[in-house]
């Protein structure tokens, strides 16, 4: 278990304290943005690998049993997950690595970014918290509340590090996006507009979710649907 809290708070201390920091602005105006960008990954990569590992070697030790009620919640919330996983990788978004210069070029909010401007870290977020619902187990608890957590302050670091570099720009497009989902349209500064998020990535998230469904077994050990 120390393995696993040494590599979770390295893999939180590397994202909170250097991605979306004045720390990342100062390292990247030494190396070069591009260079900083493989650094990261590579690191994180490694980091999660370890934790990984270190999650798959940690001793059980049992807090609670959940209840069948919520193991079938935790599929179901697989699929809401799945939906904004794959179709937040695959929509022109500011807020991606690389995709910075949406802002500068002006391209409109549209599709799931309507929802939310941050997709990709709204499902992760609900793919953890359903997986801490299930494992009722001091490693899981390590493993997936540091997911959660991170898929809970990515957003902030990374509209913070747009409103540095953008300015205005960025204030125009997050006046009309949310971190919520839905928030914005709730608010009325948007409307959501299902046509634009396009067939094909729902049809993709649903291929994703259907798939971890049968392959859980095999890919993890445990079968996805309850017993």
């Amino acid at each position: 278990m120390a393995g696993l809290l040494l590599a979770a708070a390295t893999f939180l201390a590397l994202h909170v304290a250097v991605s979306g920091t004045r720390l990342r602005d100062a390292i990247v105006a030494t190396i070069g943005d591009g260079p900083y960008r493989g650094l990261f990954a590579l690191a994180s990569l490694a980091i999660i690998v370890w934790m990984a590992r270190a999650y798959a070697g940690a001793a059980e030790l049992p807090l609670w049993q959940t209840p069948r009620s919520l193991q079938w919640l935790a599929v179901l919330l697989g699929l809401p997950a799945a939906l904004l996983v794959a179709v937040g990788l695959t929509t022109p978004n500011p807020t991606t690595v690389g995709a910075e210069s949406l802002l500068a070029e002006g391209v409109p909010v549209r599709g799931i970014v309507r929802v939310t401007r941050h997709p990709f870290l709204a499902g992760v977020a609900i793919w953890a918290f359903a997986h801490l619902l299930v494992n009722g187990d001091g490693a899981s608890i390590v493993l997936f509340g540091t997911l959660l957590s991170l898929a809970l302050l990515g957003p902030r670091l990374i509209d913070a590090k747009r409103a540095r570099a953008y300015g205005e720009r960025w204030a125009a497009f997050a006046a009309q996006t949310s971190v919520l989902p839905f928030a914005a349209i709730a608010a009325g500064r948007n409307r959501f507009v299902v046509d634009e998020i396009g067939t094909w990535r729902l049809l993709l998230g649903g291929a994703v979710y259907v798939a971890l469904l049968a392959g859980h077994r095999w890919l993890i050990g445990v079968p996805a649907l309850p017993q």
